[in-house]
């Protein structure tokens, strides 16, 4: 545990040192235990595990274009993201790692007590063992508070889920060199640091509230009861279609394979990419593997306004190719600007512009966090809350609802309700909380 922060980033820059890590991106045709499957093109583990990049093809009304085809990663193994909890002198404390994944900017970061896919918790790689995966697992050692299969980013993951979970103790627990205790306060100013929180223990941080006392008056003074929210969410994926397929990732309308990389010749979006990583401190010291490169810094972002003294979100119901059930509840805006920049091309994303040309008084958030480094290489996006106020019109699409943060949370706790770009936000979001509404 530490008294104030500042040995906490001792302690963080102490850990950096004490590994050797190195990665170096590499052609996909050189990629020690995976290859390229001669009739499709499709990329996989020499051992059927782990993951595979394959193509798809999605249409949706709901998107502009209605249709693409695009790689996309296939893990359907679900993991664990878990932290565990517990309380001393009165104050809830997580235990945190600092943990190298060979996509982040800054390689450490602080994530989970636990994060490994069953692929990585079963050893298939022959490595080490997970620490702490025994208060994950049957029978628990602990009391589990939060538990939900969560959805990871849609359009990248096909259908990708993990089992997001926060185990409370009252035993002593040993702390080994990686890990470390830190208040849920301290974790709250943490997630304002740059690159620090990494994305899997930002989704498992938005159960906190779950833990410290369930998200108070849900519907009380919201601008929509909550029926009237599940309505709307229920009217939405009643009336949207998401149509996809599985392709041969050599054959892709508009992407092509050039010196060991997948790409679009416009350079948008992003490319997939081969990694060579060593690491002193993981499972396994050394492997490679295929990663999704995006093209430029993301933006996700949450319009917020304030109705009646109480604050809310402006919540998209989003369509992703690889999204599990039809659409979820996400951010207000959620792209990679750069794509958008060209005088031809798709329509910029509704609302994007206000989040850009918000005046500093405005913002209520604003941080940049990496996503999952172990499969995205040094993908960022700019996490943002910008107030708007009686100017922005009342009248909104059929896909956007106001919620307030209380409702949108209480759905975190059931899966495929909220992404996990929301999610995440929602872990940068907690001093917009009325405190006595998480009491």
């Amino acid at each position: 545990m530490f008294d104030v922060l500042t040995q906490f980033h001792e302690w963080f820059a102490a850990r950096a040192h004490a590994n050797d890590y190195l990665v170096e991106l590499i052609s996909l045709d050189k990629m020690d235990g995976w290859y390229a499957d001669p009739r499709t093109g499709d990329v996989y583990h020499q051992s059927g595990r782990f993951f595979s990049v394959v193509g798809v093809h999605a249409s949706t009304a709901s998107r502009t274009p209605a249709a693409w085809s695009q790689p996309i990663i296939r893990q359907p193994e679900i993991g664990i993201l878990g932290i565990i909890a517990k309380r001393m002198n009165g104050t809830v404390y997580l235990l945190m790692q600092a943990k190298m994944e060979p996509g982040n900017v800054n390689l450490l970061q602080l994530s989970p007590t636990v994060q490994a896919t069953r692929s990585n918790f079963t050893r298939v790689h022959r490595g080490a063992s997970v620490p702490y995966l025994e208060y994950f697992l049957q029978p628990h050692r602990g009391r589990p508070v939060f538990d939900s299969l969560q959805s990871e980013q849609g359009s990248w993951f096909l259908g990708k889920r993990n089992r997001n979970m926060i185990v409370e103790v009252d035993d002593e627990v040993p702390v080994l060199a990686d890990f470390c205790w830190l208040s849920v306060d301290q974790i709250a100013d943490l997630t304002r640091v740059p690159n620090l929180v990494n994305m899997d223990a930002r989704t498992v941080l938005s159960g906190v509230p779950f833990l410290t006392g369930a998200p108070g008056r849900p519907d009380g003074d919201a601008l929509h009861p909550l029926g009237a929210v599940l309505s709307w969410f229920t009217e939405v994926k009643s009336r949207n279609q998401l149509d996809r397929r599985i392709v041969p990732l050599g054959g892709l309308p508009e992407w092509e394979r050039v010196d060991g990389v997948i790409r679009r010749p416009d350079g948008r979006h992003f490319s997939v990419i081969g990694v060579d990583v060593r690491a002193s401190n993981r499972e396994v010291r050394q492997w490679s593997q295929p990663m999704l490169r995006p093209v430029g810094r993301g933006v996700i972002a949450f319009l917020a306004k304030d109705f009646d003294g109480v604050v809310h979100v402006l919540v998209h119901a989003r369509t992703e190719a690889g999204t599990t059930d039809i659409v979820e509840m996400g951010p207000t805006v959620a792209c990679i600007p750069d794509n958008y920049a060209a005088a031809v091309g798709p329509p910029r994303p509704r609302y994007l512009d206000r989040v850009l040309e918000a005046p500093v008084d405005q913002i209520l958030v604003d941080v940049v966090h990496s996503e999952e480094g172990g499969r995205f290489y040094h993908a960022e996006n700019r996490y943002l809350v910008v107030a708007v106020g009686d100017d922005f019109p009342v009248a909104l699409p059929q896909d956007y609802c106001w919620m307030t943060i209380e409702q949108l949370t209480g759905f975190v706790r059931y899966g495929n309700h909220v992404n996990v770009g929301a999610r995440c936000l929602l872990s940068c979001m907690t001093d917009l909380i009325p405190q006595e509404a998480t009491r």
